[in-house]
């Protein structure tokens, strides 16, 4: 077995939700979650096919995003790894619906931050072991800190 990173590039002013799925029907069913949970959303969907004929399938409302998703599957090249890229929300806006699909099976992350996917490679294929999402800590927030969190939170709308 051989272990490897892939670096996703995430599109600019872009989330990125990567998870495990199983079913032939993922992408159509997470756009069908994605129009109707975040209507004014932009987004990409992926799906990675792990048998017959070992497609990435695609969904989505923006032909980039479907391109960004399908040149990061095609990178890691799991099979039913599912890729959403979205733009216009946020993962929290849509993260419950996607976890209660019937076909998805975990949610390895949903972020914005610069992302590494942790991939194991045998004989078989490949499958995603884990991510690295962001930076490691530096620090425990001060009271300043915690005064600009709670700010930016109201500035976004997220909190009153």
């Amino acid at each position: 077995m051989e272990i490897s990173t892939v670096r996703i590039d995430i599109p600019e002013d872009c989330n990125v939700i990567l998870g495990q799925t199983h079913f032939i029907k993922t992408a159509e069913d997470l756009y069908e979650i994605m129009v109707t949970t975040v209507p004014q959303a932009k987004f990409g969907i992926a799906f990675t096919e792990a048998s017959g004929p070992c497609l990435v399938r695609t969904e989505g409302n923006d032909s980039g995003l479907i391109a960004a998703c399908v040149r990061s599957l095609q990178s890691i090249g799991a099979g039913h790894v599912f890729c959403i890229f979205l733009k216009n929300a946020f993962p929290l806006n849509v993260l419950n619906q996607i976890k209660n699909c019937p076909e998805v099976c975990r949610i390895f992350c949903a972020t914005a931050n610069p992302l590494e996917v942790l991939v194991a490679s045998t004989e078989q294929g490949k499958g995603i072991l884990g991510v690295i999402d962001g930076f490691s800590p530096k620090g425990v927030e001060t009271s300043v800190d915690q005064k600009n969190r709670k700010d930016f939170l109201r500035k976004i709308g997220y909190k009153l």
